[in-house]
């Protein structure tokens, strides 16, 4: 059988299959701690606020590999599963389009290359990007004891105002000042759970200010400081609108080359913003998943993308979100039949269940353990689906998480409206 890397290849795996469940009151990411993945002190601090971990309990291999247990009712729990820590990826791939993709429909698995994107889509199918624009939103800092804080904005509310995460060893309290780099402050306005709200002292808007002295915000998980090849390879080609603190990662594989093919198939493209929040790296520490609370992110979606679904609807085609951020988007803007154009906020929370009106197709990457994303492609494509996806994936070394490799999910075909 020929590796995964070296050309497609369909498999059919059994829906009956029986998994041991990996379920746990531990992420089950198991610690980097040595060799080319060693992490500073700095990314290894960032990733322990983030992730509670524990050393693997041997190298899953095959069948052994636990994952997701079957259940009819789930909770926090059932999303966890055993990831070896050298298939996080830690950089991107040489070149955007060089990624691997794993086309899930049921129980049937087809490993590709991204590359192939273009002829596993019609002409009658409709795109759908996220043209959200990453800022360089972490800044460190240091308390007036001199304490080091790090900042990791999440949403700018004023010229010289925004909500923020902040982590420091005894957070301020509203009222307490941090000095910034380049002769800047802020102080402490409010506080609403993991969430600042700042004032800062700057002589320039505050997204200016961020940057020239912001850092890429690279999520915790990759386990090394941002370099200058990040601020290009963390951005997707299409960026336009600049807001997120987080790229939206399923749009990082796009190159110029994979437009062109799309275009040459006729494929058709369409454009939202939603504004990846600082949220996105929440964990859900809920082990009943109706406790946790979804973080709040802005969208705006163009009229001209409300017609090009109507359009693709009329014509028979599918949409294809590309990203759980879009998919997100166009879900709650959904209306009867119709897409709500303009400008609104959502928090929706997906989990298995839920009965998706608009998106037909999903592109996205592998998710962490534990996390709403991992449970909204749960619901998209089948909580068996994707515990089969993922076993798979482990076995035939994917690469995982933000510059890891993609999935093409179809809609598991009881979890759609019509």
């Amino acid at each position: 059988m020929q590796s995964a890397g070296r050309g497609n290849r369909t498999l059919t795996l059994s829906p009956e299959l029986d998994f041991e469940s990996s379920a746990s009151t531990n992420s089950a990411i198991p610690a980097v701690t040595s060799g080319d993945n060693a992490m500073s002190d700095v990314a290894r601090a960032r990733w322990s606020r983030h992730y509670r971990v524990k050393p693997a309990r041997h190298e899953p291999r095959g069948d052994d590999v636990p994952l997701m247990p079957d259940r009819p009712s789930y909770r926090l729990s059932d999303f966890d599963y055993d990831l070896p820590a050298e298939l996080i990826a830690q950089v991107p791939a040489p070149v955007r389009a060089g990624s691997r993709l794993m086309h899930v429909a049921g129980a049937t698995i087809e490993d590709c290359r991204f590359t192939d994107l273009p002829r596993l889509l019609s002409k009658r199918d409709l795109l759908v990007f996220n043209d959200t624009r990453v800022i360089r939103s972490r800044l460190h800092g240091r308390r007036e004891t001199g304490g080091r804080v790090e900042l990791l904005l999440e949403r700018i509310v004023a010229p010289d105002e925004a909500w923020v995460q902040l982590s420091a060893s005894h957070p301020p309290k509203p009222g307490g000042r941090i000095a910034l780099p380049g002769g800047a402050a802020a102080v402490v306005l409010a506080r609403d759970g993991r969430f600042f709200r700042l004032r800062f002292t700057i002589e320039e808007p505050l997204e200016s200010y961020l940057e020239r002295h912001g850092e890429v915000p690279l999520p915790p998980y990759i386990a090394r400081e941002p370099t200058d090849a990040d601020r290009e390879r963390y951005q997707t080609v299409y960026a336009r609108h600049a807001g997120a603190v987080a790229a939206p990662t399923a749009g990082l594989h796009f190159d110029d080359a994979t437009f062109v093919a799309l275009r040459a198939r006729g494929i058709a493209l369409a454009y939202l913003t939603l504004h990846v929040g600082a949220g996105t790296f929440q964990p859900v520490d809920a082990e009943d998943l109706a406790r946790h609370r979804m973080h709040s992110e802005r969208y705006t979606i163009p009229e001209a993308t409300a017609a090009a679904i109507r359009n693709t609807r009329a014509s028979g085609g599918r949409v294809v979100a590309v990203g759980t951020t879009t998919l997100r988007a166009l879900e709650s803007a959904a209306s009867g039949d119709a897409i709500r154009a303009g400008e609104s906020e959502t928090a929706l929370f997906v989990t298995p269940g839920y009965r998706f009106r608009v998106v037909d197709r999903l592109l996205t990457n592998f998710h962490l353990p534990r996390s709403t994303l991992l449970m909204l492609v749960s619901a998209f494509a089948g909580f068996a689906a994707i515990r089969a996806a993922y076993v798979h994936a482990i076995r035939e070394r994917y690469r995982f998480f933000s510059y890891g490799d993609a999935m093409l999910l179809e809609r598991d075909r009881d979890a759609g409206c019509g």
